[in-house]
């Protein structure tokens, strides 16, 4: 059945056809949107939107350590710290802390913001010319 929200249809293919790399992106970028609803929520003292955000950032987080393969070092690494904003956002739920979400904030935008420059230079090093040197 065809979707009647041209966006949605959109979304939805962005999703299934993207590179595993920009969907990682992609749940970065989500996870801080949730993040920054749940502020307003917050600010509003609008509950139930500051729990149901923050419980999607949450599922977010799962996801991610979900996709980690432990068997690289950096996943060991990354690991606990995922646990950790997880914990903060869940602080943040319980007790309708600005500045537990501003923590969880910023270590996401900076995981996104290294992502996304790891992803720039993979495509960088993919589409440039190779440089051989004859025999």
């Amino acid at each position: 059945m065809a979707s009647r929200n041209p966006y949605e249809t959109y979304q939805t293919n962005s999703v299934t056809t993207a590179p595993p790399g920009e969907l990682t992106l992609m749940l970065y970028n989500g996870c801080l949107k949730f993040i920054g609803l749940a502020k307003i929520a917050i600010t509003e003292n609008q509950i139930e939107d500051r729990n149901r955000n923050i419980q999607k950032a949450q599922n977010i987080i799962a996801e991610l350590m979900a996709t980690l393969n432990m068997e690289i070092g950096l996943a060991k690494e990354m690991m606990p710290l995922y646990e950790y904003v997880n914990r903060r956002l869940l602080e943040a739920n319980i007790h309708q802390d600005l500045e537990l979400l501003k923590e969880a904030e910023d270590i996401i935008t900076e995981f996104r913001d290294v992502w996304k420059e790891a992803l720039q230079i993979n495509r960088k090093q993919q589409h440039s010319p190779s440089k051989r040197t004859m025999p």
